[in-house]
């Protein structure tokens, strides 16, 4: 009951508090409403024009939700949040059949609890849905990898060429790994009900679409958004080589101090755990050699990561001074949820230095999250360690809800477009609010003639 309810209050609650915010999710959600409406499910259109930067299954998702009478917010995002839910009962149950019980209850509530998993659980975009299906599908190969065991393969296949789907050729590029770690075995890979598996479900939209559009989808998906991503600025995402290395702490907070446990030797003697970790490590490279990169890219690495520090506090003793010490992050909690909607409206220079509302606040969390923290390490010692992480959890859970009831409602007035109904678009308005603007107006709204 208690898992339930911490679900409910991380991933559904207050889903919709705020408007489709920014340039992917209203523009997204308008096409998926425009195929539901329209019934063309092989075209994703924008207002009526092609539109190819994207596969089709986060449009098929909303527009399946759009066609079972869910509203213009909520259809968008509830299939995500589904799924994010829904992949980590499937993490838990993998994990527990690889790794034991401990490491796949670790892994899962922190992986289920780190920022990254939650907030794109709540965004209309493709991140989180390529993420847990690639992860599900590389998990799966466990046993293959292992000792040869070919028997889940067809269902690994299956989910990969759903990962296709969700971001075209990015999760076979993240395949790397897998094809080294299996080199003695590729021929595993083209049995006729591996292979077929994989080409049934990711083969016949790209026909599809090709067969009805021509090459101006095979620019715009394949040349542009793919490998234009990875050779050219011109999206105008250009970030230094390092920037992934900089900004996985925030990806994975509070269990930001849990990162060391990756460099205990001990932990690579498996090689489940060596084909984890590069998986990891292949992925960080492909996306900071890449001139564009967004926080969001990093996340199909995250249950990888994840279930790696699980496996390993499944072995350490000191789990009682690693979950203290995460909880105390959550000291920073009140000062983001006074700070998001500025940061996200005007950027994060607009929000420094440290808003003193914020510091008063934190000093108001800090003697509750000390003696919680004296608690777990009391717990990890004297009771059982699991009790430690589950108590950290849901202290996670807790600060969830109070962003969501302290910051989204401020949020939703300074960055989303919901409401706000305008007969012309004035000169100097964001390309994110522009296309929000047009999506819940229901159409293009035309520029302002007078400046």
């Amino acid at each position: 009951m208690g898992i339930a309810v911490a679900i409910y209050f991380v991933y559904f609650f207050h889903l919709t508090a705020v408007g489709l915010v920014g340039q992917d999710e209203p523009r997204y959600a308008a096409i998926a409403r425009e195929m539901a409406q329209g019934g063309d499910w092989v075209t994703p259109r924008l207002f009526g024009v092609g539109w190819f930067e994207k596969p089709p299954l986060l449009y098929w998702m909303a527009a399946s939700a759009f066609r079972l009478g869910l509203n213009s917010d909520l259809a968008p995002r509830l299939p995500v949040a589904i799924l994010g839910v829904a992949f980590l009962g499937f993490y838990y149950w993998l994990l527990r059949r690889e790794f034991g019980p401990k490491a796949a209850l670790y892994s899962a509530l922190l992986l289920g609890t780190s920022a990254w998993w939650v907030a794109f659980s709540h965004a209309a975009v493709p991140d989180l849905p390529v993420a847990a299906l690639f992860s599900a599908g590389i998990l799966l190969a466990l046993p293959w990898l292992n000792h040869g065991d070919k028997s889940q393969l067809p269902w690994s296949a299956a989910l990969i060429g759903l990962a296709v789907l969700a971001k075209s050729l990015v999760p076979l590029a993240l395949l790397v790994p897998v094809l080294w770690f299996a080199r003695k075995r590729l021929t595993d890979l083209l049995q006729a009900r591996v292979l077929f598996t994989f080409l049934i479900i990711a083969l016949p939209w790209h026909i599809a679409c090709y067969a009805r559009n021509g090459m101006p989808f095979i620019d715009t998906l394949f040349i542009q958004h793919q490998f234009g991503r990875m050779t050219s600025d011109v999206l105008q995402h250009t970030q230094p080589f390092w920037y992934y290395l900089a900004v996985l702490p925030g990806e994975i907070f509070p269990w930001i101090f849990l990162l060391p446990l990756l460099f205990r030797r001990s932990l690579y003697e498996d090689t489940r755990a060596q084909y984890l970790m590069a998986t990891i490590l292949f992925g960080l490279l492909f996306f900071s050699a890449a001139p564009n990169k967004l926080p969001g890219y990093l996340l199909p690495l995250m249950p990888a990561l994840f279930a790696l520090i699980g496996i390993r506090l499944a072995q350490t003793p000191f789990l009682g001074e690693l979950m203290a010490g995460s909880t105390l992050l959550l000291v920073f909690v009140p000062g983001v949820s006074l700070m998001l909607p500025k940061a996200m409206s005007k950027g994060l220079s607009h929000v420094w230095p440290f808003d003193m509302a914020a510091a008063a606040n934190a000093m108001l969390w800090l003697p509750y999250l000390a003696l919680a923290a004296g608690l777990e390490m009391f717990a990890a010692k004297r009771w059982k360690p699991v009790v430690a992480v589950i108590l950290a959890a849901g202290l996670v859970a807790y600060s969830v809800a109070y962003i969501k009831i302290n910051a989204l409602p401020n949020l939703d007035s300074a960055v989303s477009a919901r409401g706000r109904a305008v007969s012309c678009i004035p000169a100097g308005t964001t390309r994110g609010m522009r296309y929000g603007l047009n999506y819940y107006a229901g159409t293009v709204v035309p520029d302002c003639q007078v400046p």
